[in-house]
């Protein structure tokens, strides 16, 4: 079975942090994150879904997960806000 992957950033709506991650569970990951079930992101609680993209696989997300990573990519999804 072939999974669709997803490149996400969160918003801490508390702190000035904004977290990148790669899931194919979209949703539920969100979820963990907001209950706490994410030791990174713990500390920063609460979250919003500030931007998603889908993927057809894994290797493609994961390069753009890196790039959302960068300065560069940062400075966009600060854009966002």
């Amino acid at each position: 079975m072939k999974r669709n992957y997803f490149v996400y950033a969160l918003k801490s709506l508390v702190r000035n942090y904004i977290y990148v991650g790669l899931t194919y569970d979209l949703s539920g990951r969100v979820q963990r994150h907001n209950a706490g079930r994410e030791r990174t992101t713990r500390p920063y609680l609460p979250f919003e879904l500030i931007y998603s993209e889908e993927h057809a696989d894994r290797i493609t997300a994961r390069i753009r997960e890196k790039y959302l990573k960068s300065g560069t990519g940062k400075e966009f999804l600060k854009k966002l806000k």
